[in-house]
């Protein structure tokens, strides 16, 4: 499962619930869609997407790989 939503301080997020989620074609698949880990929130990001076609359209590549995803237009308020 991943949430994708975009985030101020990170540009769009897809964050695993689990390293279980990250299989190698989905990495592969997050990377040539420019997205890089960041270790320190544990998720991929991508800076400067906070448009709602960019989650869309993560979120749907997510999905075609067999992903649960919840997704998110607005930035998530912190906690």
């Amino acid at each position: 499962m991943f949430l994708v939503a975009p985030d101020p301080a990170h540009g769009l997020v897809a964050a695993p619930q689990s390293s279980d989620d990250l299989t190698l074609l989905t990495e592969e698949s997050l990377a040539s869609q420019g997205f890089a880990w960041n270790s320190e929130i544990e998720a991929y990001t991508r800076q400067a997407d906070h448009v709602p076609a960019a989650v869309d359209n993560t979120a749907d590549m997510l999905r075609e790989l067999g992903h649960y995803v919840f997704s998110a237009h607005k930035p998530l308020p912190r906690s």
